[in-house]
């Protein structure tokens, strides 16, 4: 399961990627979505890769971002009470670990928002211009994602 998080804005972008990112939900600076590890997936993040940042996420995370920032329709805060009765799941971290090892999904949850608006990473970023390899904050993260996501909680 990898975690996109859009880190730059759509001034002087091209067509097709202003389009691919439409089609990923990735609207706004800071908005997060969670995508599964299929082809079209991994063409769509290769091809929205220098304005994003990407990697695997881990099911402690998930649960955090769940707790935090899951949003049913009508701005409601994801609740255990709520997972417990619209799910097979007891709870959220239960349901993280599911979505995780991709026993569930996102859209398993009734009403549940698939974009996370996070909040602007604490201490600031390393920089939208470079990507990750080169010290910045752009492109693939790996297991490095999860660092990024809890500053962003």
């Amino acid at each position: 399961m990898y975690a996109l998080v859009r880190l730059r804005g759509n001034v002087d972008v091209r067509g097709s990627i202003r389009d691919t990112m439409k089609m990923l939900r990735l609207n706004r600076i800071n908005h997060c979505v969670l995508l599964n590890d299929t082809p079209n997936n991994l063409g769509m993040i290769q091809k929205v890769k220098d304005y994003v940042a990407y990697g695997v996420i881990d099911p402690d995370t998930l649960t955090e971002m769940l707790n935090n920032r899951g949003m049913l329709e009508g701005d409601i805060k994801l609740t255990d009470e709520y997972v417990a009765q619209n799910t097979d799941y007891n709870s959220i971290s239960s349901l993280a670990e599911a979505i995780c090892e991709g026993k569930a999904n996102i859209s398993d949850v009734p009403k549940l928002k698939p974009v996370f608006r996070l909040h602007p990473p604490r201490k600031g970023h390393a920089g939208i211009k470079k990507s990750a390899q080169q010290g910045g904050v752009l492109g693939n993260h790996g297991e490095n994602i999860n660092k990024l996501l809890k500053k962003m909680r």
